[in-house]
């Protein structure tokens, strides 16, 4: 069973390697060996669990299960309309409320499940439900001021809803735990 290393640790042996060489024809004859080695190593892609991919749906816990393929349109979507202010899972606005699973979860209403962030990206309010924030967070209800909400469907806050979800199972602390973690 071969065993498959990281590209960059195939680049780093092969620049320790050639460097130690002494002289011009041995690592004539080295340098081809190395290369074969590095395309022979099989490439390693991010398979998430099926755990990893289930969050809670609704607040009554019922559960959904996101595809690889979700999650990585929901990343893409998340970056390109939220990642500016929230990248990483932080808020920079406002670095005590981030996009973590404890912090989602001691909003009210709660915004731990699918369900209530989409709710949130419709029609965001204060951390404490009191009243409404559109006119200063992005969201459908101010899509005629934050205009890349303006080509987001329910779909696409769905999917966006799910990377917020699956991004700490997957990243860990390092998900709204903003600069201490990086």
């Amino acid at each position: 069973m071969a065993s498959s290393l990281p590209l960059v640790v195939v680049r780093r042996a092969l620049r320790s390697l050639l460097g130690s060489v002494a002289s011009a024809s041995r690592s004539l004859l080295v340098l081809p060996l190395m290369l074969l080695f590095a395309l022979a190593a099989p490439a390693q892609a991010a398979q998430w669990s099926a755990d990893q991919l289930t969050v809670p749906a609704g607040p009554d816990g019922s559960t959904v299960t996101f595809s690889e393929q979700e999650i990585k349109a929901g990343r893409k979507l998340f970056n390109n309309s939220c990642g500016e202010c929230h990248a990483g899972g932080i808020t920079k606005t406002n670095q005590n409320v981030g996009l973590d699973p404890e912090t989602l979860a001691l909003a009210t209403p709660s915004r731990d499940n699918v369900e209530a962030l989409v709710d949130y990206m419709k029609d965001p309010t204060s951390y404490d439900g009191e009243y409404s924030i559109s006119d200063v967070h992005p969201s459908l209800r101010s899509s005629d001021i934050f205009v890349k909400m303006r080509d987001l469907d329910d779909e696409d806050l769905r999917l966006m809803a799910g990377y917020i979800l699956v991004a700490p199972k997957v990243q860990g602390q390092q998900w709204g735990g903003g600069k201490i973690y990086f």
